[in-house]
C-alpha cells in the first residue's frame, strides 16, 4: 500500500490548508478557544473538526441559524407545491389513476426513507457541498475511487444543472396558465416561455450573488407562506371542489398509457401523485389543478390561488440555483469540471461562490433556447434531474455499504449514526435507487413516438460519454478525488 501525497486542490494543499487554519485567530485544536464565536463568525467548532479531517478550508460562512435551514429545506423540495403544479402529475394520472397515485405515495415513502436515512448519515461522516461525489471518493475501494467519484460528480452536476432549469421554466408557464384563464383566446408560444426563463434565471442571478447576505429572512416569509398558501389551498378544496368518492380514490386503478397490464402502467406512472380529478387532464392550460381551481372559484379566484405555488416555486428555483452553485462550485474546487480554477472561485468580499452561479444561471438560459425549437428536447433534458440524481445515490449508498461491510473500522465517526441498522437500511437505500433509475427511464404510453419517447436515456448517454472523454483526455491527470486529502487515506 502506498500512500497517496496532497494534491493541490483550488491552490493550496492539504498541508497547507492545515496550516493556514491553525494561524486564523480563534481556532483551537481543543475546540475550547472563548474567542472562537467572535473571532470566526460563521463558522462552528463542529466544521473545524470536519473541516480538518477532510483537509479543506471553510470557505463559505455559516448564515443559517436552525429555523432558515428548515425553511431553506422546505421550500427547497417544494412538496405541494411541485405536486400541485408539475407536469409529471399528468404521467401519474394517467399511468395508475386515482389509486395508483395515492399508493405509490406509500411505496415511495417508504423506499426513499432508506435512501434519506442512508444520506442524512453520510452527510453526517463528511458535511460537504460535494455530497454525493465526495462520499463515494472517501467510501469506494482505492483503487476505483477516482474514477467512480468524477462520474458521480458528472452526474450530480447534471443532476442539478437539469433541475435549476426546470424551476424558471415552471415559473414561467404558470404565468402562462394564469394569462389563459383571463384571456381565454390567447395561445402561448415557446418563444414566450423562453423569455419567461430568461427573466426568471436573470432575476435569480442578482438575488443569488448579491442578495446571498439576506436569503435566511427571504427563507423564513417563503415558509410562512409554504404552511398557510398550503391551507388556503386544501380549505378550499375541501368546502368547493367537486370530490371523488373514497372507492374511487383508493381502488381506481387506470391504464390510460396503453401498456399491457395495469400494474405495469402503474410503474411507469408511480414517480408522481396528485389530486385525482382526471377530467382535469384536458384543461387547456395545461395544468390539471388549474382545472380544479377552476370547479372552485371564479376567474379571479383561480389566478389568486395559483399565485401561491407560483410564488413559491419561484423561492424553491432561487433555493435550487443556491445549492447547484454550491455543489457545481464544490466540484470545480477538486478540479472536476473544465476551467475549474474560475468556476471554483469564491469572491472574498460577496463571500459567494459568483462564478460558479454565474454558470449555472449561464446554463439554464442556453437550456431554455432549446426549447423554442422543442419542447420535447427541453422536457427531455430536464427530466434528466431524476435518472442522474438516482444513479448518484446508488454509487454514494452502495460505496458506504462496502465501506460498513469490508472495512467498519474505517468509517469515520458522526453526529448521527444508523448504528446496528446502517447494514439493512443502506441495502434498502441501495436496491429503491436502483429501482428508480430503471423505470425513470420508460416512456408516458404506448406506442412510443418521438413526441412521446422519453428523450432522458439519450441525454444520459451522452453526458456519460462526454464526462468518459473528459477523464480520458483531461480529468485523469488533474482530478484526484477528494479522498486523497483526507486524514489516514492510503491508496492502492
Amino acid at each position: 500500500m502506498a500512500a497517496y501525497q496532497s494534491q493541490p486542490l483550488g491552490g493550496m494543499d492539504k498541508q497547507n490548508a492545515l496550516e493556514s487554519r491553525a494561524h486564523r485567530p480563534g481556532f483551537a485544536d481543543d475546540g475550547e478557544s472563548e474567542e472562537y464565536h467572535d473571532s470566526l463568525r460563521g463558522h462552528t467548532r463542529a466544521d473545524q473538526a470536519d473541516m480538518l479531517r477532510m483537509g479543506k478550508v471553510q470557505e463559505l460562512k455559516r448564515n443559517y441559524r436552525p429555523l432558515s435551514a428548515l425553511a431553506f429545506t422546505v421550500i427547497l423540495q417544494g412538496t405541494w407545491e411541485v405536486l400541485l403544479t408539475s407536469s409529471a402529475t399528468y404521467q401519474g394520472l394517467v399511468d395508475g389513476g386515482p389509486a395508483g397515485l395515492i399508493w405509490s405515495f406509500v411505496w415511495t415513502w417508504f423506499g426513499f426513507s432508506t435512501v434519506m436515512l442512508s444520506l442524512a448519515e453520510m452527510a453526517s461522516m463528511a458535511p460537504t457541498a460535494g455530497g454525493q461525489y465526495h462520499w463515494v471518493s472517501e467510501f469506494s475501494p482505492p483503487s476505483v475511487q477516482k474514477p467512480f467519484s468524477y462520474f458521480i460528480g458528472w452526474m450530480s452536476t447534471l443532476s442539478w444543472q437539469a433541475g435549476t432549469a426546470s424551476g424558471p421554466f415552471l415559473v414561467g408557464t404558470l404565468i402562462q396558465s394564469s394569462a389563459i384563464v383571463m384571456y381565454p383566446d390567447y395561445s402561448p408560444t415557446n418563444w414566450q416561455g423562453t423569455l419567461m426563463v430568461i427573466a426568471v434565471t436573470l432575476l435569480v442571478w442578482v438575488l443569488n450573488i448579491w442578495g446571498s447576505k439576506f436569503m435566511p429572512v427571504f427563507q423564513n416569509i417563503m415558509l410562512v407562506i409554504h404552511v398557510f398558501g398550503f391551507l388556503a389551498i386544501i380549505i378550499v378544496f375541501w368546502v368547493l371542489s367537486p370530490r371523488a368518492t373514497a372507492e374511487v380514490t383508493f381502488t381506481h386503478f387506470t391504464n390510460g398509457g396503453g401498456w399491457s397490464s395495469t400494474g405495469l402502467a402503474l410503474m411507469v406512472g408511480q414517480l408522481s401523485a396528485i389530486y385525482a380529478c382526471i377530467s382535469a387532464l384536458d384543461d387547456a392550460t395545461g395544468y390539471p389543478h388549474m382545472w380544479v381551481f377552476a370547479q372552485a372559484v371564479s376567474t379571479g379566484g383561480v389566478i389568486a390561488l395559483n399565485a401561491i405555488p407560483t410564488v413559491l416555486i419561484f423561492a424553491g428555483t432561487l433555493t435550487y440555483n443556491l445549492s447547484t452553485s454550491r455543489q457545481t462550485w464544490a466540484f470545480a474546487r477538486d478540479r472536476g469540471l473544465p476551467f475549474s480554477s474560475w468556476i471554483g472561485h469564491v469572491d472574498p468580499k460577496l463571500q459567494v461562490p459568483a462564478n460558479a452561479v454565474t454558470v449555472t444561471c449561464g446554463l439554464t438560459i442556453i437550456l431554455s433556447f432549446i426549447n423554442i425549437g422543442s419542447d420535447v428536447a427541453f422536457n427531455a433534458i430536464i427530466s434528466l434531474n431524476v435518472v442522474a440524481l438516482m444513479i448518484t445515490y446508488m454509487f454514494s449508498i452502495g460505496a458506504v455499504l462496502y465501506r460498513r461491510i469490508v472495512h467498519p473500522e474505517l468509517l469515520p465517526s458522526c453526529r448521527w449514526s444508523l448504528g446496528k441498522w446502517g447494514v439493512p437500511v443502506n441495502i434498502g437505500g441501495f436496491l429503491y435507487s436502483t429501482h428508480a433509475f430503471f423505470w425513470c427511464f420508460w416512456p408516458e404510453s404506448t406506442p412510443v413516438e418521438p413526441e412521446s419517447f422519453n428523450w432522458a436515456v439519450v441525454m444520459f448517454a451522452a453526458v456519460a460519454v462526454f464526462s468518459g472523454v473528459d477523464y480520458a483526455v483531461r480529468a485523469r491527470k488533474q482530478y484526484k478525488g477528494p479522498v486523497v486529502l483526507v486524514d489516514g487515506f492510503k491508496g492502492e
